[in-house]
């Protein structure tokens, strides 16, 4: 997020910023700390709430805790759009969605009354799990593991793309082969019954019957168990590069501030170049 320059009230939203955005003040840490707090406690609470007993017992601590958070993550949002040199840009990227995610479901619940439309409700309020995505911003290995699925997407999806023609061949195989006697009564569902068994959930409400149909699910469940290794191999490979990627600009990004030399580790105190405090 880049700093505000902005027109209106320029200190105090020079100061908000660090705050806010700013991780290195004590400030900062603190307001980030409170947050990951918040978001912990009130996903908690979001679960705690569904359990009946507990829920019975313990409404009105609920509904106070419900609205503290609320008000909470709304001064939080406002204040992030206020402090923002770009506010639209803010409210509809990724975070400024799941801040706003965080703080309607509360306020949407007073305009949707009346018994009929409890269920409503309910679901209107589930959604405030979505508060957990939050932390997203407060963790350096979640920028990794982002930057290693967005690097490894076309391999997945050609994998995937690969393990779907398995299923329907497979699939189709099996139709042939059992029929509708023994569950396989179509194409699709012989598919599902192949999908289910390449990722080794099996849930035994189709089986094949016949002893070709069994030796061909059996030949499957072990190319199951191959299968699962490749994605995790692409994936592990990148976050290997990411996490590389990362520390190389954290690195660069320390600069002496008497000789101007980049490049320092992370911990580093002094400069390699000049010895100098950094």
């Amino acid at each position: 997020m880049s700093h505000p320059d902005v027109k209106y009230f320029p200190h105090l939203r020079k100061q908000l910023f660090e705050i806010v955005f700013g991780t290195e003040t004590r400030a900062g840490k603190l307001f980030d700390i409170i947050l990951l707090w918040a978001i912990v406690l009130s996903v908690l609470s979001v679960m705690l709430e569904s359990v009946k007993e507990i829920r019975e017992s313990y409404d009105s601590i609920f509904f106070v805790s419900e609205w503290f958070f609320t008000i909470l993550f709304t001064i939080e949002y406002l204040l992030r759009l206020f402090i923002t040199a770009e506010p639209k840009k803010y409210a509809f990227s990724f975070f400024g969605i799941i801040d706003l995610l965080a703080t309607l479901p509360t306020y949407l619940t007073l305009f949707v009354a009346g018994g009929s439309y409890l269920v409503v409700i309910r679901s209107i309020r589930l959604l405030r799990i979505f508060r957990i995505l939050k932390l997203g911003r407060y963790l350096r290995e979640a920028s990794v593991l982002s930057n290693a699925l967005a690097a490894s997407r076309h391999k997945i999806l050609v994998f995937l793309g690969a393990v779907f023609t398995l299923a329907m061949i497979m699939g189709t195989l099996m139709y042939m082969i059992e029929g509708g006697e023994s569950g396989f009564t179509s194409i699709p569902r012989s598919i599902y019954w192949a999908i289910v068994t390449i990722t080794t959930v099996g849930y035994g409400d189709i089986a094949p019957q016949t002893v070709f149909g069994q030796a061909v699910a059996s030949m499957l469940m072990l190319m199951g168990y191959a299968i699962i290794a490749v994605p995790t191999g692409i994936v592990t490979t990148e976050i290997a590069h990411a996490e590389k990627q990362q520390k190389k600009s954290e690195s660069a990004a320390r600069k002496c501030v008497a000789c101007g030399k980049t490049g320092h580790d992370k911990d580093a105190i002094f400069c390699k170049n000049c010895s100098a405090k950094l």
